[in-house]
């Protein structure tokens, strides 16, 4: 699809993207329902989702494994495929929406008019409690550092986030994925994460047990994903009124 120029912007104002990405992995279900949470949120009328329509620009990809989705597939394709191993050279015929999405983030990366600043690719975890995100390194320290600012802003917005288990790798097995690919592509300027949440559970600071992640659980973690932006931009001040709960939206 082609990058049409951003109507929800106000005028003049520079065309920052967040790109977002979820449902690789089919069995992965929780991604959806945080991947809904940040829509729903976007489009309501929650007073920080005005601000960052007016200032942002979200691409959300919601399921980019839709056959083996509609398969019943835990990890793979139709075709029996890992997406997340073939970001270096999808193919138009074997990986079409992977292709899709990366020639469209490689397009928005080249036009000069856009600034591609997040790129975020939504799982869930079996086995680590929490969300938390994994990210990349680099040899320049400011950036690696930089880098740290978001999910460190997302700990504060929600408490099942952990920043303690977020880490940030070079894993040559995780070299053809979303995360690994973009971060070596696009540059100092753009951040790139894989954003993880638990199947089952979170444990909050200080509690001795676990809670158990429900649907709403899952699509509030998305809707504090998408308030982090706010504090990221330092879009507070912008707010009209006092700050609303985040709705409930299903």
């Amino acid at each position: 699809l082609p990058f049409s120029a951003a109507a929800n912007l106000r005028p003049g104002a520079e065309q920052k993207v967040v790109f977002i990405t979820a449902r690789v992995h089919p069995g992965e279900t929780p991604s959806s329902f945080v991947c809904q949470g940040i829509i729903d949120f976007l489009v309501s009328h929650h007073p920080i989702a005005k601000v960052l329509r007016d200032h942002l620009v979200f691409k959300i990809a919601p399921m980019l494994n839709p056959d083996g989705v509609y398969l019943g597939n835990y990890r793979c394709s139709l075709m029996g495929f890992d997406l997340n191993r073939h970001w270096a050279n999808p193919s138009p015929w074997a990986h079409p929406t992977l292709h899709g999405v990366k020639e469209l983030i490689i397009d928005m990366y080249n036009n000069p008019k856009i600034n591609l600043e997040f790129y975020i690719d939504i799982h869930a975890h079996s086995t680590m409690m929490n969300g938390f995100m994994y990210g990349n390194i680099f040899e320049d320290e400011e950036r690696f550092q930089r880098q740290a600012v978001f999910p460190k802003l997302l700990c504060q917005n929600a408490e099942d986030f952990s920043y303690s288990s977020t880490s940030f790798n070079r894993d040559a097995v995780k070299a053809g994925t979303g995360r690994r690919f973009l971060g070596g592509l696009l540059n100092d300027a753009s951040y790139c994460y894989t954003l993880e949440v638990s199947f089952y559970s979170y444990i909050l600071g200080g509690a001795a047990s676990a809670v158990p992640y429900t649907e709403e659980a899952y699509m509030k973690l998305g809707r504090n994903v998408a308030r982090t932006f706010l504090d990221y931009y330092r879009l507070n001040s912008l707010v009209e009124g006092p700050l609303a709960p985040t709705p409930k939206i299903r």
